[in-house]
């Protein structure tokens, strides 16, 4: 498989063949020393992050390369009108490989139709997170032994939710059965449905998460205050959707989340075998070792 110098803007650049090559290499990803030294590895981040950011720069790290980038717009040349075409442009003169993340829906195809090295999605506005898909479906992998025959829960926000978005689709390539629960108002969008309905996957809505534990994966998501232009409707939802202590007593199932959290998962969960979110993060760094690797073309 060639995975040379392509982009990953979206989780159909890759096929299930080449979803499944990505989680082979992460497999012996830690065995490679060095193999991307003399490598550049550049964070474009428009909008802020911890994870994503932070596990990009430590797998390219690990792999003996080298990070440069932005986590503020201030300071550089995007507070001068310069374009997110130029920017790419610019930044590929000093790089060899590109993570962007961005507020704007599509913002890393545009970045993508106009530079020659690697563009990787690390999230675009409401739209997707691709790159958390491949750790997130790697992470069920590991810890489950599988991805197939699986029934999944998925809660919270599910309007906005790039994670949500991005994790249906990627799951829905195995044939799984998803149940999602949420507020009225933050419901799964109509073109997230229809696409899970041209593949026959079965699915159900809830608004109450206690309707949801009856399930093999329960993946936690918070409701996301930066997404809403009324605070009321924010504040409205907010509390909408959380795992206490006394629903997480009831469920045996793996539990996820994207993080951060705010207060859809209660403390006193973190220590319970079946949460995985905190593993789910080491994960990361192993999945996005192996897609910088592949995208550069030092691993095949």
């Amino acid at each position: 498989m060639n995975f040379r110098n392509r982009n990953f803007v979206s989780l159909h650049d890759f096929s299930k063949e080449e979803i499944e090559h990505v989680f082979k290499t992460a497999d012996s990803i830690h065995e490679k020393k060095d193999i991307c030294a003399g490598k550049i590895l550049a964070t474009l981040f428009y909008e802020p992050s911890t994870r994503t950011r932070l596990s990009f720069e430590s797998a390219m790290h690990r792999l003996g390369g080298n990070v440069i980038g932005f986590t503020d717009i201030a300071t550089t040349s995007v507070k001068k009108g310069e374009t997110i075409a130029d920017t790419g442009r610019s930044v590929e003169c000093y790089s060899d490989i590109i993570v962007l993340r961005h507020p704007d829906d599509g913002a890393a195809k545009i970045m993508a139709d106009y530079t020659k090295v690697p563009i990787i999605n690390g999230g675009d506005g409401s739209h997707q997170h691709p790159t958390q898909t491949l750790l997130d479906m790697y992470t069920i992998r590991q810890e489950l032994g599988k991805l197939k025959g699986l029934k999944i829960g998925i809660c919270g926000d599910l309007k906005y939710g790039r994670t949500a978005h991005s994790l249906a689709e990627g799951l829905s390539l195995y044939n799984n059965e998803f149940i999602f629960a949420s507020p009225e108002e933050l419901k799964l969008p109509d073109y997230a449905k229809r696409k899970l309905d041209e593949k026959n996957i079965k699915y159900e809505e809830k608004r109450e998460l206690k309707d949801t534990l009856d399930v093999d994966v329960l993946y936690m998501t918070r409701i996301q205050k930066e997404r809403f232009h009324d605070p009321i409707e924010y504040e409205r939802v907010k509390n909408n959707t959380i795992l206490t202590k006394e629903l997480g007593q009831k469920t045996n199932a793996l539990i996820m989340h994207p993080l951060p959290r705010v207060n859809e998962i209660a403390y006193e969960i973190d220590e319970k075998q079946n949460a995985a979110y905190f593993r789910q993060m080491k994960y990361g760094v192993t999945v996005r070792m192996a897609l910088i690797s592949l995208l550069l073309g030092v691993v095949e």
